[in-house]
């Protein structure tokens, strides 16, 4: 299988690709970065991109599945328009470029409370991209909405003391769909669900995650 990746460079990103280039199913992973990466695999291929010119990359998207996890955060972009042009536009034009190429499967990762409908910008932005990515028709459409992430060496404090604070109330049996979890879980399911075969839309949340 070929695997392509958008969102390599990130927390659950450079899971995936560790997994993937693990995984005997896959004999070659194609990255899209902003900035040139090692390739420190032989099965992995690296296309540095302007995600702002997609017409010029777009006929790279091919292969049997297309994995997308690209994302910013509003202090790190700038504004919100900037945030939804990374988290939404450039996500919906690779996914776009890989269905017009004939790639079967897509898997994205999405959030909890994700809600194209919601007054909240980030889960409606969330929500719009889960939305119109299952009306491309891919034979295979798999979203995934975690909750809270635990990153391997995260220096983040907002984010670490969510997690203790969400994992004690987890243990008094409350929020459990919102019980924080490891990015290489996430990993782990996105690429069991390209290789299960399954056809249609699936909208997976925390405890599904988990089982898959």
């Amino acid at each position: 299988m070929k695997a392509l990746v958008l969102g390599a460079t990130g927390a659950i990103g450079k899971d995936l690709v560790s997994q993937l280039l693990q995984d005997e199913a896959f004999d070659r992973v194609d990255i899209f970065v902003r900035r040139e990466v090692p390739a420190f695999s032989d099965k992995l291929v690296v296309h540095v991109v302007d995600f702002e010119h997609p017409e010029q990359w777009a006929g790279e998207l091919t292969g049997d599945v297309l994995f997308s996890m690209l994302g910013t955060t509003i202090r790190a972009a700038g504004s919100q328009q900037a945030q939804w042009k990374v988290d939404y536009t450039y996500q919906l034009q690779a996914a776009q470029g890989a269905r017009k190429n004939g790639v079967p499967v897509y898997a994205v990762v999405s959030s909890v409370g994700a809600d194209a409908k919601s007054r909240i910008f980030y889960s409606k932005m969330k929500g719009a991209l889960d939305r119109d990515v299952q009306a491309l028709g891919f034979e295979g459409c798999f979203i995934l909405r975690p909750p809270s992430l635990i990153r391997k060496g995260s220096d983040r404090l907002g984010e670490k003391v969510g997690v203790v604070a969400l994992r004690a109330i987890n243990a008094i049996g409350l929020m459990r769909n919102f019980t924080p979890m490891p990015t290489e879980a996430v990993a782990a399911a996105m690429i069991r669900l390209a290789k299960s075969g399954r056809k249609g839309t699936g909208i997976f949340t925390s405890q599904e995650i988990l089982s898959i």
